[in-house]
């Protein structure tokens, strides 16, 4: 792993630790986590495992950290080390068939939905919940899925476009 990736993994991760601690705990103690875009994001520019890995434990540590959510550390760290490794195998296999921005969308959406049922089950079991599983799934797990869609969706052109003309990822 080069200089450059690891300068635009932190880069990607910062972005999305100041997107995380931005938002607000809007329903009871959960906001939506828009460090996922910025980890989604960094899959999809740099798909290799360490460079998944990297963004997996950083953005979980760091979204852990900062959660308004009470004990939402370890549920953060599990959360965001599945999803990022199901988005990296499911950005694996749709790269093979297509590389649109809807297709980017959809992983967007279906990382999203992991990542709630992930964090939500882990914090269920480990801390407890504040709420009803569903509850809490249908009032910040849903709109975080639209959220993080259309921030992928309006950042990624931007980014790509970028990367395209600074060979800062040769997997663009």
């Amino acid at each position: 792993m080069n200089t450059k990736t690891l300068i635009s993994l932190s880069l990607l991760v910062g972005i999305g630790a100041a997107l995380h601690v931005i938002i607000p705990g809007f329903f009871l103690g959960m906001k939506p986590d828009m460090m996922l875009t910025m980890a989604f994001l960094a899959i999809i520019l740099f798909p290799d495992k360490k460079s998944v890995f990297l963004v997996a434990i950083t953005s979980g540590l760091i979204s852990g950290l900062t959660t308004t959510f009470p004990g939402g550390l370890i549920p953060n760290i599990i959360d965001k080390c599945v999803t990022c490794f199901v988005f990296y195998l499911l950005f694996i296999g749709m790269r093979k068939i297509s590389k649109s921005l809807v297709s980017i969308g959809i992983l967007t959406v279906i990382g999203t939905l992991i990542s709630g049922f992930v964090f939500l089950g882990s914090a269920y079991y480990l801390v407890g919940l504040p709420g009803a599983f569903l509850g809490l799934f249908a009032a910040v797990v849903i709109p975080a899925t639209f959220l993080n869609t259309a921030a992928i969706i309006i950042i990624y052109p931007i980014v790509s476009g970028i990367v395209k003309k600074t060979s800062i990822a040769a997997h663009v």
